[in-house]
């Protein structure tokens, strides 16, 4: 190690000392012993380009241990790293030492744990353990089918490496351990992850919970397992990454031994440095033990010219040698070019819904929506060619396979596939969707609606990072009949209702399944999940205007909720009682109708989809379909309540569930519980 690259190690170490001690809290151990990692990658070993973060081929990095933000944010800013906003650059620094010094604090770049969106620089916000592992996998994934679909004359200019750095913490979660199966599996030999073996974590020594030898578990799973003994030994550390670059069959991890809080002369390996500041006092010992002789917040000159002669230099002239081939490309390739440019800008190809655009007939068998969720998905994704996706191990129940001519496998042998096999990985299969979501695919993952509680964690960093993922969640209600209470989610439509940013969908029928995908299909901020039955559902006639794509159906399910059908008394145009629901309830709404008009009870039946869209609209247009004079309403899902009661009202009632279903023919079950037209009618005229 040169003198100055020693002094430009310590600049990291000490921004991410002084910037958590200005906060008062934070992880400061961590970056100290792993500052030698982030430098050598960003100053020497990645193919990036300060000035334009967001360039398609630069190589990225995923700090999984996000509690070390300090880390990225130091070198973010030794790096020069531009900040861009809407895809076009600011003029700002994406981390000043304003930010810095504000660590933590209310607008400043520098939150707590990396943010996507909010700095730049930062390819994915982490934070809650293993996921950023997981992601780095959906980016390797990404990069892979990028080559394969857009490669062209032996050139590849869409291909890059990802590399991940993690700790003990990613490693204990499991998700860690899904996607590194599935990583090896698809033989990702564009994946590096960096292990920090320091065996320290909050409470104290790993000895207290984890004895693995976490490589040889690597190994086994198929990986090119490296280890370096100290992480100050830089040309270890290039030697490893030169033996990353050099492997062509599969993912590399590194297994890094450093000291969390590396020169702290009390602290260094010890809990105590892991998650809070060092102190004034113990830092001040800690910069005479590294040498460090500048004061706070101090970048010295030397390290300034490192970085201008090291990645800035190497990213300009990356970059317009990319820029130049770029061009020549889209001029031999100007159909490649085009669905490049709207797949970064998060536009859609011209005539994408030509496929969508069929209103499907009345038909009072009908299907389950499963079924028309499947055959709109394959429309869909035929006129967007970077709809990619699959399940966990459960496509032909959900009906997620893309089968059209050319969809593919996605897998060694043709990475340009379309249809992913996550296996029995719900967790991992979500946090891929979210680094290929990142990456500007429009990436859609399936499973059965209960096992959405198995990928929660990862829907949730959906939301926060504004990405339009698609869910598929079919097998939706007790309507799972004999599959029995383990397979029935009763709590899981209110649960995913309350998470911010995510847009639930319950379609009732064929052409609502349709209307919902066109919603999903223009949305460029919220994940969504389709919710689909297993059951057949009838498609309801509809009402078509002349230029055949605008009816109270494609408007309603865009708005939420819509009126679907009403019976109003004659004399005084009003109506006694208002009906709503969702999903294969709409149906026993529609039936309780009937039943009241022969009792001479008028009623208005409104259809659900989507309670998070009605939300959005004006006051007036939800007045308009829920008007305050009517008080008396029924809610009817097959769910439990919560959630409906801003619709009821206090004198509103609701038929669904109170607890969980039971194993028997679904049927019976809706009749057990009461889910009936008759008795809908009922609970309306008591």
């Amino acid at each position: 190690m040169t003198q100055v690259e020693n002094l430009a190690i310590n600049t990291i170490r000490t921004l991410a000392m002084d910037a958590v001690q200005a906060a008062k809290s934070g992880h400061p151990g961590t970056p100290m012993s792993l500052a030698p990692v982030a430098y050598l990658l960003y100053n020497e070993l990645m193919n990036y380009d300060p000035a334009h973060p967001q360039w398609a081929q630069r190589d990225r990095f995923v700090l999984s241990a996000g509690h070390a933000s300090t880390l990225i944010y130091s070198i973010l800013h030794l790096a020069g790293v531009e900040q861009y906003k809407d895809g076009k650059p600011t003029g700002e620094k994406a981390v000043r030492i304003e930010d810095l010094k504000n660590f933590r604090q209310f607008g400043s770049r520098c939150a707590g744990h990396p943010e996507y969106e909010h700095t730049s620089g930062v390819e994915v916000t982490t934070g809650p353990l293993g996921q950023g592992l997981a992601m780095s996998v959906g980016h390797a994934i990404a990069s892979k089918w990028f080559s394969a679909k857009y490669a062209r004359d032996g050139k590849d200019l869409f291909g890059f490496n990802v590399y991940s750095l993690c700790g003990d913490g990613c490693m204990m979660e499991g998700i860690s351990g899904e996607a590194a199966s599935l990583a090896a599996h698809l033989k990702l030999d564009n994946l590096c992850w960096i292990y920090d073996s320091n065996r320290i974590t909050i409470e104290g020594s790993t000895d207290l919970a984890f004895s693995e030898e976490v490589g040889k578990r690597f190994e086994a799973y198929g990986w090119n397992v490296l280890r370096v003994e100290d992480v100050n030994d830089l040309d270890a550390l290039r030697a490893a990454i030169a033996n990353f670059k050099a492997e062509k069959n599969r993912p590399t991890l590194i297994v890094v031994k450093s000291v969390i809080g590396y020169g702290s002369p009390n602290l260094s390996g010890t809990a105590k440095v892991h998650g809070a500041p060092l102190g004034e006092d113990e830092i001040v010992l800690t910069k005479q033990a590294l040498g460090w002789t500048y004061d706070k917040f101090v970048v010295p000159e030397e390290v300034k010219t490192l970085f201008a002669d090291g990645v800035q230099k190497n990213g300009v002239a990356a970059y317009a040698q990319w820029e130049k081939e770029y061009a020549d490309y889209c001029a031999k390739y100007p159909v490649e070019a085009e669905e490049l440019r709207c797949l970064q800008t998060g536009e859609l190809p011209e005539n994408w819904d030509a496929g969508i655009r069929q209103m499907w007939e009345a038909d009072a068998k009908g299907t389950a929506s499963r079924n028309s969720s499947g055959k709109v998905l394959n429309q869909l994704a035929a006129g967007i060619p970077w709809m990619i996706g699959g399940s966990a191990d459960l496509a032909p129940s959900n009906k997620s396979n893309l089968t059209f001519e050319g969809a593919g496998d996605f897998g060694p042998e043709n990475y340009a596939g379309r249809n992913f096999h996550f296996g029995i990985r719900e967790f991992a299969m979500a946090a891929i969707c979210n680094g290929m979501a990142t990456c500007g695919l429009k990436s859609y993952c399936a499973t059965f609606f209960v096992f959405c509680d198995y990928l929660r964690g990862a829907m949730r960093l959906s939301c926060l990072m504004n990405l339009p993922v698609l869910y598929i969640l079919s097998h939706d209600s007790i309507g799972v009949g004999e599959d029995g209470p383990t397979h029935q989610p009763v709590e899981q439509l209110a649960s995913l209702r309350c998470m911010p940013n995510l847009v639930v969908m319950r379609p009732c029928d064929a052409n609502e399944v349709r209307f919902a995908y066109r919603w999903y299909a223009e949305n460029k901020t919220s994940p969504v999940c389709m919710i689909v039955t297993r059951q057949d559902l009838p498609t309801l006639p509809r009402a078509v205007e002349p230029e055949g794509d605008c009816c109270a159906c494609s408007c309603g399910v865009s708005k939420g909720a819509y009126v679907l059908r009403d019976f109003v008394n004659p004399a005084t145009g009003t109506f006694d009682v208002i009906l709503m629901g969702s999903g294969s309830e709409v149906h026993v709404c529609l039936d309780a109708q009937k039943i009241l008009a022969e009792r001479g009870v008028f009623a208005r039946v409104v259809s659900m989809p989507s309670m998070e869209l009605f939300e959005r609209q004006s006051v007036e247009y939800r007045e308009s379909v829920l008007p305050k004079a009517c008080v008396r309403r029924v809610a009817v899902e097959a769910a439990i309540q919560f959630g409906w009661d801003r619709y009821l009202g206090t004198e509103g009632k609701f038929v669904g569930m109170t607890g969980f279903g039971a194993s028997a023919p679904y049927k019976q079950l809706y009749t057990y519980y009461g889910i009936t037209a008759e008795n809908v009618a009922d609970v309306a005229t008591k």
